[in-house]
């Protein structure tokens, strides 16, 4: 994740540490996708042994793996960081072009 906003030069962390209270965000959506995978894997295989379950919830986060890193962030930024979303922010940098 970028220090700052390409677009409107916003600096992210707001205070150093800011984002490690992300990882308890991310710790709760790791567990939502675990319990999700295992249920979808009771209901495909009627009893699958424990292997195939532990596989198949290791496989969906390491690929939900990114997902769940910036999504996080982004819920602690909105949730704590009184930062809101303006979608002329960034205008008057695009008009300042040098081409």
């Amino acid at each position: 994740m970028n220090d700052n906003c390409p677009v409107c030069g916003l600096k992210y962390e707001i205070e150093t540490g800011f984002f490690w209270g992300s990882m308890y965000i991310s710790y709760f959506m790791t567990a939502i996708i675990g319990f999700f995978v295992a249920y979808l894997d009771f209901l495909v295989v009627k009893d699958p042994p424990v292997w195939q379950i532990v596989g198949c919830i290791c496989i969906a986060l390491f690929v939900l793996s990114p997902i769940t890193f910036r999504y996080s962030r982004l819920i602690m930024l909105y949730s704590f960081g009184s930062i809101k979303y303006d979608p002329n922010a960034g205008k008057h940098k695009k008009q300042k072009s040098s081409f």
